[in-house]
C-alpha cells in the first residue's frame, strides 16, 4: 500500500469521478484506475460501486476513506515537522458554510487569502444546516467550517468570530416598509417565509417565536436565500434574515429591513475545525481568518 494510492483514492472518493480525479491529480485516467484497482486487490474488497453515471463508495470504501484520511494527515504532519517553518505553506483547505455566507460575507476575505497564499488551494463546500457543517468537519469532508453558535463537540475547536443580527424583511410595498421598527403585535397578521428546520437562522427564528408567544402563519419554507428574498419582494410574505444578507436589496430599494421593538435577535458565528494537529495550510487559513475577524464583524454589521 502506497501513500500515493491513498491520495488518489481520497480524490476519487471526494469527486466520485475517475475523470475529475485524474484531472485534479494531473494523472491519466488509466493511471488512476490502476492505482484504485491495486488498492482494492491489496485490501481484498471493492472500494467503489461503479455505475453508468459515475461511482459511489462501497461500505468498505467508506471505512477505508476514514483510515486513508488519518494516514495522509499523519504523513503530512510528519513532513511538516521535519521541514520546519522555512517553507511557504502549500496544500489545500476545504471550507464549509452556507451558500449566502460564502457569497456575501467571506468572498472578499477568501480572495485575499488566496492572493497571499498562492500555494494553497482553497475550495468551498456549501451546507444547508449547522448540523451538516459539523458533520462535514467530523467526517473529514471539510477542514474548516463556519456556523452559528451554540456548537459543541469534544473533537472540535470552536472559535467565536463575530455577531450578526436578524431583522424583519418586508417588500417595499408592504404596510411596514417605511417604519424603522415593528411591534410584536404587528407580526401576528403576517405570513412568514422561513428557512427550513435545521438551519441556524430557523433555530433563532423559532426561539424568538417561542419567547414572544407568536404562532405565525407559514407561507413556505426554503433554504434558498435568493428565493426567499424574491418571494418577500413579490409580497408573498415576510421573513427574518441576517441584515447582511439583504444589504444589496435594501440599497436597491427592493426590500426594507426593520428591527422588532424590544427585541434584538443576535447570533454568534464561529469558526470550527478539528481540535487535533492541523496541517500547515489549515493552520495558515485559520490564522488569516482570526487576523481579519474585525473585517468580518464590519461586513456583518446591521444595516
Amino acid at each position: 500500500m502506497e501513500l500515493s494510492q491513498l491520495r488518489t483514492f481520497r480524490e476519487v472518493a471526494e469527486t466520485l469521478s475517475f475523470t475529475r480525479a485524474s484531472q485534479k491529480l494531473n494523472l491519466t485516467q488509466s493511471a488512476v484506475s490502476h492505482q484504485i484497482k491495486a488498492l482494492e486487490v491489496e485490501l481484498g474488497e471493492p472500494l467503489f460501486i461503479r455505475a453508468k453515471r459515475g461511482v459511489k463508495l462501497s461500505d468498505a470504501g467508506k471505512l477505508a476513506l476514514e483510515y486513508a484520511e488519518r494516514i495522509i494527515e499523519e504523513a503530512d504532519a510528519l513532513r511538516e515537522r521535519l521541514r520546519g517553518s522555512e517553507h511557504e505553506p502549500a496544500g489545500r483547505v476545504r471550507a464549509a458554510a452556507a451558500t449566502q455566507a460564502f457569497v456575501l460575507l467571506f468572498a472578499d476575505l477568501f480572495e485575499s487569502f488566496m492572493r497571499e497564499h498562492e500555494g494553497i488551494e482553497l475550495s468551498f463546500r456549501t451546507t444547508v444546516s449547522t448540523e451538516q457543517t459539523v458533520t462535514d468537519i467530523l467526517n473529514g469532508a471539510s477542514d474548516v467550517g463556519f456556523a452559528s453558535m451554540p456548537l459543541y463537540s469534544p473533537a472540535l475547536q470552536v472559535t467565536e468570530l463575530f455577531e450578526d443580527e436578524l431583522v424583519l424583511v418586508v417588500g417595499r410595498r408592504h404596510r411596514l416598509a417605511s417604519a424603522r421598527e415593528a411591534a410584536v403585535a404587528d407580526l401576528k397578521r403576517e405570513r412568514f417565509i422561513l428557512f427550513e428546520q435545521g438551519a441556524s437562522i430557523r433555530r433563532s427564528t423559532d426561539a424568538f417565536f417561542k419567547r414572544t408567544g407568536l404562532n405565525p402563519e407559514l407561507a413556505l419554507e426554503s433554504n434558498d436565500t435568493y428565493f426567499i428574498k424574491l418571494m418577500v419582494e413579490h409580497g408573498l410574505g415576510v421573513s427574518l434574515m441576517p441584515s447582511w444578507a439583504v444589504r444589496e436589496e435594501t440599497s436597491a430599494r427592493k426590500l426594507a429591513c426593520l428591527r422588532i421593538a424590544g427585541h434584538r435577535l443576535t447570533r454568534s458565528v464561529a469558526m470550527l475545525a478539528l481540535g487535533r494537529f492541523q496541517p500547515t495550510p489549515t493552520r495558515a487559513f485559520i490564522a488569516y481568518i482570526l487576523e481579519h475577524r474585525r473585517e468580518l464583524q464590519e461586513a456583518a454589521r446591521a444595516v
